[in-house]
This record gives C-alpha cells, sequence and structure tokens, in this order.
C-alpha cells in the first residue's frame, strides 16, 4: 500500500484530518493491513448507519446516550475523530441536561453521510 499523507487542520484544539477518516490512525489501527482496513471500513460504514438509526428512534435519554457512547466509541477507533466528537459534543449536552438538540442529530446525520460516501470511494478503489 501506498503511504499516506494527510494534511491537518485544527479544529478547537484537537487536530483532525481534513478527509471525514484520518487515513493514517487507520493504517495502525489495521497494522498497515489494506484488506483488514477494506473490511473495517465496511462493519464501520454499516455500523454506523444502524447506530444513526438508533438515535433517530430512540424514546429516552438513556438510549440516546448509549447510542451517542456507541457511535462517538467506533468513529475514534477508525479515525473519524469529525463524528466522535459530533457525538461527544451532543452526549455532554444531554449529560449536562440540556434536552435534545435537533440540529445536533442532523450535524451527525451529514457526517455519517458524508462518512459513508468516503468510504465507498475508499472501497471503490481498494477494489480496482
Amino acid at each position: 500500500m501506498a503511504a499516506r499523507s494527510l494534511k491537518r487542520i485544527e479544529l478547537g484544539r484537537s487536530p483532525v484530518a481534513q478527509a471525514p477518516i484520518d487515513l493514517v490512525h487507520l493504517a495502525r489501527q489495521t497494522l498497515n493491513d489494506e484488506r483488514l482496513e477494506v473490511e473495517v471500513l465496511r462493519l464501520f460504514d454499516e455500523m454506523s448507519h444502524v447506530y444513526y438509526g438508533r438515535l433517530e428512534t430512540s424514546t429516552t435519554v438513556a438510549d440516546l446516550l448509549t447510542n451517542l457512547h456507541t457511535l462517538k466509541g467506533a468513529a475514534a477507533g477508525v479515525g473519524a475523530f469529525g463524528l466522535a466528537e459530533l457525538a461527544r459534543t451532543a452526549e455532554t449536552e444531554l449529560r449536562g441536561g440540556a434536552a435534545v438538540n435537533p440540529e445536533r442529530i442532523e450535524e451527525l446525520r451529514v457526517a455519517v453521510e458524508e462518512l459513508s460516501a468516503f468510504i465507498g470511494a475508499r472501497l471503490k478503489q481498494a477494489a480496482a
């Protein structure tokens, strides 16, 4: 696999990759195994849609928190730090007693869709 180079930008105090997934982080997590990376991306894409769907249908704050926490952890694990940060912010707000913010849920939806498109392109590239 070719070496990967990503420009970094600052978001608050945390550096994040311009791409929706930090490919350097993902490569470390998958031990530079391209086939494992493809499988991890495929699973994460499915999982992120499942947990976003669960967010939309949650009926209690506890359910929301569980689904946000799961989405946050999975996103951080693959290097989707933007999504992880959005989920963390929503989780922190809810734990602080704030009402559900529909804008946060919409931001999460957009992030999941952007990630899905990015992953789709990566998988297509890997298959070529």
